[in-house]
């Protein structure tokens, strides 16, 4: 179109005016598209910003000293490299209830503004689904997921001499296990089992974390534990495993580890007989998927949650954490924060029917 076309009042032809409609478009796009870097950084200054001089805590939902404390510990030395302007990152303890204490009070308590984050079990984050020991005062489909640091494998152990070696010589034999409370993997996994395998296990509950079950088990207070982290099991006491101190009874996960599976270690799912014990199980063997999920209130500001998220992948991807990793024996294998919220929402989508049934198979039954 030309500029007498416009205005010695002739009518432009429809080709003219086409042209004219798609060059127009053209230059629209163009312009947004060139203020999207500049829309990016905007909000990348906000974030910096927002974090320059500011501490952020990293609430670690376990007792010090176990393999949740390793792995929290990791994150907090190196995560303030990767986020925004550079704040100083620190990371405490709150044990209690397998990790609801901190989930309650990040969702309840803690600052909405980004400045805390908890490190949760995934029984934690399925309490409010599955719990059986009254309400759990938080909505885990709500939680903003920053990620996990690795897809753990979940083990049953049982000490040598109890000369228990296996899933059906736990159905012969009583093994005393020590767990923690109600809602972490120590106390309603071996429960499951007996609920729907029939094992025998005698679980004393109310230990603070796997690292006081790994000492209960090292002075024979107890003779084992179930849905403890192999992970742990591997960094912590390698020499339980050297010295033969300790037999694997079954690995708690839906799909096998390689080194487990390589050491001739059965699933225990494969001992369910039932579609509705497989059904029962698969809702609480999923959970390793998400083994150590790291999650921010609903409530933090949308981009300060992105700048998260991007900070946790570059940190998990970082050489410097990598090899303090490998020096600790820490299996680094993430779940991004935008997929693990899928996996959260899919899990809180199983039907009530198998979620009243699961939850009847992990209550006390005395």
């Amino acid at each position: 179109m030309n500029a007498t076309s416009i205005f010695d009042g002739s009518r432009p032809s429809a080709a003219s005016r086409r042209a004219f409609f798609y060059r127009s478009v053209g230059a629209l796009c163009l312009a947004s598209a060139s203020l999207l870097p500049l829309s990016r950084a905007f909000a990348q200054d906000s974030v910096a910003k927002f974090y320059r001089g500011k501490q952020v805590t990293i609430i670690i939902g376990s007792s010090p000293g176990g393999g949740y404390d390793l792995y929290g510990r990791l994150i907090a030395r190196n995560i303030g490299r990767f986020i925004p302007g550079h704040p100083n990152v620190i990371a405490t303890n709150m044990a209690g209830a397998g990790s609801a204490v901190a989930g309650q009070y990040i969702y309840n308590s803690a600052p909405h503004d980004g400045t805390v984050m908890a490190e949760m079990f995934p029984g934690g984050v399925m309490a409010p689904l599955l719990g059986t020991k009254g309400p759990v005062h938080y909505d885990s489909t709500k939680f903003n997921y920053i990620g996990s640091a690795n897809a753990d494998a979940y083990v049953c152990i049982a000490r040598a001499d109890s000369h228990v070696k296996s899933i059906p010589d736990a159905m012969k034999r009583q093994v005393i296990l020590g767990a923690s409370a109600a809602g972490g993997s120590t106390h309603d996994f071996p429960t499951l089992l007996n609920t729907e395998l029939g094992t025998k296990f005698k679980i004393v509950a109310g230990y603070p974390g796997s690292n006081e079950i790994s000492l209960a088990i090292e002075k024979g207070e107890v003779q084992g534990a179930c849905g403890m982290g192999w992970s742990s099991i591997t960094s912590a006491h390698p020499q339980w495993l050297r010295t033969k101190f300790i037999n694997v009874l079954a690995e708690e996960n839906m799909q096998a580890n390689p080194e487990l599976k390589k050491l001739g270690v059965p699933l225990a799912i494969s001992y369910a007989k039932t579609k509705k014990q497989r059904q029962i199980m698969s809702l609480f063997y999923s959970q390793p998927t998400f083994g150590r999920p790291f999650v921010m209130a609903p409530q933090v500001p949308a981009d300060r949650v992105e700048a998260m998220r991007a900070a946790f992948k570059a940190t998990l991807r970082d050489p410097k954490t990598i090899a303090e990793a490998k020096k600790e024996r820490l299996d680094l294998f993430p779940m991004w924060g935008a997929q693990l919220q899928r996996t959260v929402a899919k899990l809180y989508a199983t039907p009530p029917a198998i979620v009243a049934e699961a939850k009847a198979a992990v209550a006390d039954h005395k």
